[in-house]
């Protein structure tokens, strides 16, 4: 006989796992959760750290998708309970559709890979060409194998609902919001990351949890709250810039992506993608396992992560924000770029030179994100509608996104001659200067 999951366990909260989380407080987990957390495949996600290297730069975030997914879950329980509190019987909501979408916002990341976003965004794609995983994908996966696995007994249709809502779509945008990018994972780690890097954070996404409205099978907001919510979009770019894609944090993920590619070979690390029996054995400890190695085959990424340790990073040599007008048609530039922009001097090698092309925006592109929320006027009212910019304020940002050129030199002596090649490049290619510090870096970066 499996592990019973009964969807229509008692919501005493005597009778519930209790856990204190550092953001939320008290969380209260039921039996059905319990199942999935207390799996060795769960039990994973304490092994990745949810802003992956970021802890190099900023030493407190060294949290993990362990508790990020115990906070998303709580939220989207938070959620539901409000909705059903006030359309319940109009939406017709079940006490079991509480259940699964609790349990969806505790899966949702079950699938994800080591290092943040580095592993299938940057890592896997210079492994085999045009990748298309996804630890989205991978979570249906694991969720599947954990099932199977464990003797977790819930029904064929539970566990669909789990994995995708098509009936009451505006179940699943509570956990994962492809409409319109409101949702509680967004919630969770926003708050959850700028407390644990030590930043400020003046988004308060109660009050949208407390307004929400469903109208037309879609989650809608009060038009007095839009900006509560451009400030949760430029809250999560603010992020982004100054945490997530951190210039020297992107150095050291530059350094680990080029230790796992000479290790992968060895240790067939992009294999495991195929299979969740495998993957579920992969976290951030891959580099404490190459690192501790003797084998041969290791020592040229070994001695990257010993560069790591010993703040020998990768150099920073400039950077430039893309024109507005060249965004539509930009194209990634490459270290093969810089080289033939050379002019005499030192001879630079493709291998001497790194280079980011980071992408920050607010979730929709080059497009306002808020121009995909509904809105309604109050509660009386049944019209839903769009609300521009500029009847809200003038202040409000024009353009949505930013594409920066970062370039770095792996050796200390060629700082100078990658950023004269770099200058070379974008003088060509835009016709004057858009280095964000006008003169190149020639001391020791760390």
């Amino acid at each position: 006989m499996g592990l019973s999951t009964n969807f229509e366990d008692s919501t005493d909260r005597r009778l519930l796992k209790q856990v204190h989380d550092n953001v939320h407080g008290n969380i209260y987990l039921e039996p059905v959760s319990l199942k999935f957390i207390d799996t060795e495949e769960f039990q994973r996600l304490r092994e990745l750290k949810q802003l992956g290297l970021s802890n190099m730069v900023y030493p407190g975030a060294v949290h993990s998708r362990f508790e990020h997914s115990l906070g998303v879950y709580w939220l989207a329980g938070k959620a539901i309970d409000t909705i059903k509190t006030c359309q319940g019987l109009e939406l017709g909501i079940e006490r079991s559709d509480i259940k699964l979408v609790k349990l969806a916002g505790l899966l949702h990341d079950v699938g994800h890979g080591p290092f943040s976003h580095m592993f299938e965004n940057e890592f896997l794609p210079r492994v085999f060409n045009g990748c298309t995983w996804s630890h989205e994908d991978m979570s249906l996966k694991m969720v599947d194998h954990i099932v199977e696995e464990q003797n977790i007994d819930i029904d064929t249709e539970s566990l669909t609902k789990v994995k995708n809502m098509k009936e009451k779509k505006f179940l699943y945008d509570i956990v994962a919001n492809g409409r319109n990018g409101i949702d509680v994972d967004k919630f969770d780690y926003i708050v959850r990351d700028s407390r644990a890097c030590g930043l400020g954070c003046n988004f308060q996404f109660e009050r949208l949890m407390e307004s929400m409205r469903v109208m037309g099978d879609e989650i809608c907001y009060r038009a007095k709250d839009y900006l509560t919510i451009h400030k949760l979009f430029a809250t999560r770019a603010d992020l982004h810039r100054t945490v997530y894609t951190h210039a020297k944090v992107k150095a050291i993920e530059l350094m680990v992506v080029d230790a796992l590619l000479k290790a992968n070979d060895f240790l067939q690390i992009a294999s495991s993608i195929r299979q969740p029996a495998e993957f579920w054995k992969l976290d951030d400890s891959i580099l404490k396992i190459i690192e501790i190695s003797n084998e041969q085959e290791l020592k040229e990424a070994r001695d990257i992560i010993q560069r790591i340790r010993r703040r020998e990073l990768y150099q920073f040599c400039n950077e430039f924000s893309v024109p507005k007008d060249k965004m539509e048609h930009f194209k990634k530039i490459t270290p093969q770029d810089i080289i033939c922009s050379q002019k005499g001097g030192v001879t630079l090698e493709e291998e001497d030179i790194v280079v980011s092309n980071v992408k920050i925006d607010l979730t929709r592109g080059r497009n306002n994100p808020l121009q995909s929320i509904k809105f309604f006027k109050d509660y009386d009212s049944d019209e839903v509608f769009s609300i521009q910019d500029d009847r809200i304020s003038h202040l409000l940002p024009a353009f949505y996104q930013d594409m920066i050129v970062r370039v770095y030199s792996k050796k200390p002596e060629l700082v100078e001659a990658v950023s004269e090649a770099f200058k070379n490049f974008q003088l060509k290619t835009y016709g004057i200067n858009r280095f964000i510090t006008p003169d190149s870096k020639k001391q020791r970066w760390s």
